[in-house]
């Protein structure tokens, strides 16, 4: 059964506090009552209280009084002020101290429970932000951001440094590192936390709307601009603005870019207004800006006012240690997303993972996961479904070996030879089209040796035609 909301009401008056109480209970609100200010005081400290009604003029403690000191201690609860000396005074007094409404003797119980549905309403919105509040917060803690390897190490020590100042910041790394998850972290573990995190794809819009997107538009001021429109860092003012893919904005956004971040101060498209805003600006980008200056795809000036502080995101390749960690926090999530009875992930399907390059970071990581998880049929993650969940390695330059020491050294060995040989045999038929008996040669090895090879590994030399 859903528990009664409990109201106080506050009044001198027994009579008043017995008929409201009356009143209310019909309703099916737990109702506590008490003479005075000092005594609903009293009352607050050991009860869990909804709404407060309360008496204007009292002894003691009147109802202005009370909410005064209410705001002092921080108590946030929609209160009601009542009074049979009705007066817009009193009404802005009550409502600048925080009153939800100002109601007039005698009461009418049909406003009076229109207005207390209001104000539960409003309660349990607050509720529920608060909620949603504390649980992006857990989420983007730094402890949220899974890696034991020194250079994470390093990366965690810089964003606590970073999280409360307002400098800007500049986050580089390759596509799926976790560029956007360190943003998050940084805002939401600042005091701009309670403000908006705005994130704009600066990759993801054409030239012609990026500009709009920014800084918004008055009506009219190109063609399909029938109302005004905010822009994104209107939207993010007092909060932090996350400009994803920087290096993509093209020159002509560049510099209002620019003066933003010198003067704080814009124009929306079609207006001559400065709009002022206080946002803090942390970007990020795969590309290498000093590059883009050298070609003239980016302004140096820019880039000194984007480059304040760097964070260096490590790929997931220069940091394989936290790989099992990776892998068991995405098995749980996933399993408890898909509401799958699987436990954990096997040593052996840790090692196949090792023996991929991860192109795709963690981003990719995270998508082979979820795909075991879903085609899995026993409660652990098996070696093969991991295989059967990884793209095919055809175009990888760079082969590296990594043992998961969870794996017996036997299974270790074989695994770590069986793939060094089928990336040797695979390399050999990629340069020379598939031709076997050109690949044999170069390998210095016997022609149906080589092709044994092949077989067992599954190869063909169709596979390898131009």
């Amino acid at each position: 059964m859903k528990p009664k909301n409990t109201i106080l009401v506050i009044d001198d008056e027994p009579a008043t506090l017995k008929v409201m109480e009356a009143n209310l209970s019909r309703e099916g609100f737990s109702v506590i009552t008490a003479l005075d200010g000092a005594a609903a005081l009293d009352l607050l400290d050991k009860e869990r209280i909804d709404v407060i009604i309360a008496d204007y003029m009292m002894p003691n403690l009147d109802g202005l009084s009370l909410l005064a000191r209410l705001r002092e201690q921080g108590v946030d609860i929609p209160t009601i002020i009542i009074t049979a000396h009705g007066s817009i005074e009193h009404a802005v007094k009550a409502m600048q101290l925080g009153a939800l409404t100002y109601l007039t003797k005698p009461i009418n119980y049909d406003e009076l429970l229109l207005v207390l549905n209001r104000c539960l309403e409003q309660t349990a919105l607050k509720q529920e932000i608060h909620r949603l509040r504390q649980e992006v917060e857990s989420r983007y803690s730094f402890s949220n951001i899974i890696g034991k390897s020194h250079k994470m190490q390093e990366i965690f020590e810089l964003i606590e440094d970073l999280a409360n100042t307002d400098a800007t910041i500049l986050i580089y790394g390759e596509t799926g590192t976790g560029k956007e998850l360190i943003a998050k972290a940084i805002h939401y573990n600042s005091t701009r936390r309670d403000k908006p995190f705005v994130r704009v794809n600066c990759a993801a819009l054409p030239e012609n709307l990026l500009e709009s997107e920014l800084f918004g538009h008055e009506r009219g001021a190109f063609t399909g601009a029938i109302k005004t429109r905010i822009g994104r860092f209107e939207e993010a003012d007092s909060g932090t603005i996350f400009l994803d893919e920087v290096g993509d904005i093209p020159p002509s956004t560049q510099a209002k870019l620019l003066r933003v971040l010198q003067e704080k101060t814009f124009e929306r498209l079609g207006s001559n207004q400065s709009i002022q805003v206080d946002v803090r600006v942390i970007s990020a980008t795969n590309k290498d800006l000093q590059d883009a200056i050298s070609k003239g795809e980016f302004r140096e000036d820019l880039f000194y006012r984007l480059n304040v502080v760097v964070i260096q995101v490590p790929p997931l390749r220069e940091r394989m240690e936290d790989l099992p960690l990776l892998a068991v926090h995405f098995t749980r999530l996933y399993a408890e997303k898909f509401k799958k009875d699987i436990e954990t992930i096997t040593p052996e399907a840790i090692q196949s993972l090792f023996n991929y390059r991860w192109p795709g970071n963690i981003r990719e990581l995270e998508n082979v996961i979820e795909r075991a998880v879903i085609i899995e049929k026993s409660k652990r993650i098996e070696e093969a479904t991991i295989q059967k969940c990884l793209l095919p390695k055809k175009n990888e330059k760079e082969f590296r070996y990594f043992v998961y020491d969870g794996v017996p050294f036997k299974k270790a060995k074989t695994d770590l030879l069986n793939r060094f040989e089928r990336d040797y045999i695979t390399r050999l038929l990629e340069k020379h089209g598939g031709r076997i008996v050109d690949a044999a040669r170069e390998a210095q090895m016997d022609y149906k040796n080589f092709c044994e090879k092949m077989r067992r590994h599954g190869l063909s030399k169709w596979d390898f035609k131009a």
